[in-house]
């Protein structure tokens, strides 16, 4: 096994003990001398010095960039000397490793053939893994061509609302970053959220929506509540879970609201109004509405969109269309 600490590596370990080289830690590199690499394979200096030389001189590396001095001390009778000694880098120690006919040397091929197995292997997984997160990624974002195509075929919408599901589509396609660098950028709910300064309840939220139907002069069923699934909806956002807020922060929870809102139709009436309308109350109590131009976090044409492709979404589709709206929103 090979590790660096405290300025020491340890290169492998045997039945008997284990080697333990003092070296230099440097240049993404370790650094070692002469005789350090006698002592790790337990060979001669002369045999050193001749592998040494026929790596150089066969081109299989560069000693100007595998090569260094550096100035050590060694304690010589009472006294300590400063030196410069000649290091030679880790691509060296490996290349003198598999010339080497020692035990020692036998081990260490035995030992790096293992980790380069290992290597190998793990580098597939790694890979594979990428694979499975990139066709993730790519299948979202079909869902929500998808959704989009669906709301257009079933809605009669007009020019700005259709411009609203461009927008979103947009931006989307941006978070997954699928045509420039799709590996770095990946989208996912961030982790750092706007601090909450106020909290919605029921009391507060029924209050707005019976002020909303006075304002727009909205008649008949509009606002009325099915159920208790609306109260239910407000709670859920609160949701903790060993004690932490199961959505953390301040954009989490109003996708949620919107999303549950939405989704639950506890109106007998204008569901999807009132839950744009609480979403964007929500977010203005929270002085989010507004980005540091002076501009809505999400236009109104946007938000109309939004609410029509979550009416029209799968229960299954519930994580990816709040991964939307919280990005659409986050300032982070």
């Amino acid at each position: 096994m090979m590790e660096s600490q405290q300025d020491q590596i340890l290169i492998y370990k045997t039945e008997t003990g284990q080697t333990q080289i003092d070296v230099r830690l440097g240049e993404e590199t370790v650094w070692l001398t002469q005789a350090q690499i006698i002592s790790l394979f337990e060979s001669s200096k002369a045999n050193i010095s001749e592998h040494i030389k026929h790596i150089f001189t066969s081109g299989e590396l560069d000693d100007n960039s595998t090569v260094r001095k550096f100035r050590t001390v060694q304690r010589e009778g009472k006294r300590e000397v400063s030196r410069d000694r000649m290091h030679y880098n880790l691509d060296v120690v490996i290349s003198v490793g598999y010339r080497v006919n020692s035990k020692r040397g036998i081990l260490f091929r035995q030992w790096a053939n293992k980790v380069l197995k290992e290597f190998l292997l793990q580098g597939y997984s790694i890979n594979e893994k990428i694979l499975r997160e990139k066709t993730r990624q790519l299948e979202e974002l079909k869902n929500v061509v998808r959704l989009q195509e669906k709301v257009i075929s079933e809605h009669d919408l007009n020019t700005d609302e259709s411009a609203g599901l461009i927008k979103i589509i947009a931006q989307y396609s941006r978070a997954l970053d699928l045509l420039d660098d799709y590996d770095h950028q990946r989208l996912e709910v961030p982790e750092e959220g706007s601090r909450e300064v106020f909290q919605i309840t029921y009391i507060e939220a029924r209050k707005a929506i019976d002020e909303l139907g006075r304002q727009t002069k909205f008649e008949g069923l509009f606002g009325r509540e099915k159920d208790d699934s609306f109260k239910g909806s407000l709670e859920n956002i609160y949701q903790t879970f060993g004690g932490e807020d199961l959505y953390p922060t301040t954009e989490e929870k109003a996708a949620h609201l919107l999303y549950f809102v939405v989704k639950n139709h506890s109106f007998s009436d204008g569901n999807k109004r009132i839950a744009a309308f609480l979403f964007v109350w929500f977010l203005d109590r929270n002085q989010i509405l507004y980005t540091q131009t002076g501009n809505k976090v999400i236009p109104d044409n946007a938000l109309v969109a939004l609410t029509l492709l979550i009416a029209e979404s799968h229960p299954g589709d519930k994580e990816m269309m709040i991964k939307v709206i919280v990005n659409l929103i986050s300032r982070h």
